[in-house]
């Protein structure tokens, strides 16, 4: 069962850009794209990159798939997901999200 913790209010996010948390003692990065009334949380650790930098990526879309190209390799990631577009073998993690009464709210858990 999701356990649901507040991380910060939607206020505090960047449209169409990326922002770190550090939530349970990890770097989480948390998208907003207004448009689409959604906020997407990835483990913010660039696997290619070997560093904690995927908050400060572009996200777009790529065939439909919400996605975060890392700002060292460029590798693409799925926000929904977190596998690697240009090496399905590699995945992040990717959290839930939710936004309640103008709050931003992670699950950890599955």
């Amino acid at each position: 069962m999701a356990q649901w913790q507040d991380v910060c209010s939607i206020d505090d996010l960047q449209p169409d850009s990326g922002v770190c948390a550090l939530v349970d003692g990890q770097q989480v990065a948390l998208f907003y794209m207004p448009k689409e009334s959604a906020v997407y949380a990835l483990n913010n650790y660039d696997p290619f990159g070997k560093a904690n930098v995927l908050s400060r990526g572009l996200i777009g879309d790529i065939n439909g798939q919400p996605v975060v190209a890392s700002p060292l390799y460029k590798q693409h990631f799925n926000l929904q997901t977190g596998i690697c577009l240009e090496d399905e073998t590699v995945i992040i993690p990717a959290y839930a999200v939710r936004m309640e009464n103008g709050s931003v709210q992670i699950s950890m858990t599955e």
